[in-house]
């Protein structure tokens, strides 16, 4: 097959979620709400676990990072969204595009993994109560994180390679508000067999292993709630993983309606639809799963928010 125009002078049109004039404004109202409430949301979550020596614990060291890491995810996509609604405009560089598709995987995949290792901070809190503090010591945790962000830094890089070595022709339409990988690969005018065997081996490798140490953590946390005498006891460490439950459920359906959508029909907006429940819907319900059923997060929040009023009445006097 002949070779496209050099690749890194060519330009893609990003179609969004909608053609028709009228909605425009209505878009970038209703997502600029949502990203807004989003970093909002997710900053006040970091701020309130930096700010309150008392949830200085592994778990929510984990969910202040999971914070950081969704802030980051839906900035990968949405601003760039805006920016096109607003100046009505749907090119993208390539070299914009390339950068866009290593940052949504980087973040997407961090999302994945960090999700298992809070899983298995779970499993050692509840079945491993007394070793706990020794087993989750401050350096594993660091070490989880840093390994967290090699692994998917390394796997990122290793699917924009593969973008790299493709080859577009110039001003090629992709039906989604981002650069999605797959849509990406699917316009490229050069082989990619070898670029959907490594989407395809890595996302059942990625996405398989992760769900499979979630899956292990949560049949021993289980067996071992149901070891436990009092209902009081059965409570209190089911209430635990209650959150962390309703996200990882959170983040599998939106993330398999993605795939299961893109395969079923390339060409509809299914796709894309089931893109904005997994990019922009879950980060933004993320704070308030953890929020609203966290009684430490809550009181970590009132005091951060008391806080500059509290400095205020003691300067004045």
């Amino acid at each position: 097959m002949e070779q496209g125009n050099n690749t890194h002078t060519s330009t893609f049109l990003l179609l969004g979620l909608s053609e028709e004039p009228k909605l425009q404004p209505l878009l970038f109202g209703f997502f600029l709400s949502m990203y807004l409430i989003t970093v909002f949301g997710n900053l006040l979550i970091i701020l309130a676990v930096s700010s309150d020596s008392h949830l200085y614990t592994p778990m929510y060291f984990f969910l202040s990072n999971l914070s950081f890491i969704d802030i980051s995810f839906t900035s990968t996509t949405i601003p760039k969204m805006l920016w096109n609604i607003q100046n009505k405009s749907k090119v993208i560089t390539f070299d914009g595009c390339i950068t866009q598709i290593y940052f949504y995987i980087l973040f997407a995949g961090l999302d994945d993994i960090l999700l298992s290792v809070m899983a298995y901070d779970r499993f050692v809190a509840i079945c491993h109560p007394l070793h706990y503090s020794v087993i989750m010591n401050p350096r594993l945790c660091g070490l989880l994180v840093l390994l967290c962000w090699i692994m998917m830094a390394m796997y990122s890089l290793l699917h924009t390679l593969m973008v790299l070595r493709l080859s577009f022709c110039p001003d090629l339409e992709i039906p989604h508000f981002f650069c999605e990988l797959n849509h990406v690969v699917q316009l490229a005018s050069s082989d990619t067999f070898l670029n959907n065997m490594v989407v395809y081996f890595s996302t059942v490798l990625l996405g398989g292993g992760p769900f499979t140490g979630i899956l292990y953590s949560y049949s021993k946390i289980v067996s071992c709630i149901c070891r436990i005498s009092s209902a009081q006891g059965k409570f209190k460490a089911f209430s635990t993983c209650v959150s962390h439950l309703l996200v990882v459920s959170l983040f599998y359906c939106t993330s398999l309606g993605v795939y299961l959508s893109f395969s079923a029909t390339q060409n509809s907006h299914s796709s894309v639809i089931a893109s904005v429940m997994y990019t922009v819907v879950m980060p933004l319900l993320n704070p308030f799963i953890y929020s609203l059923r966290n009684k430490d997060i809550k009181r970590a929040l009132k005091r951060f928010c008391l806080m500059p009023d509290t400095k205020a009445r003691f300067s004045w006097r």
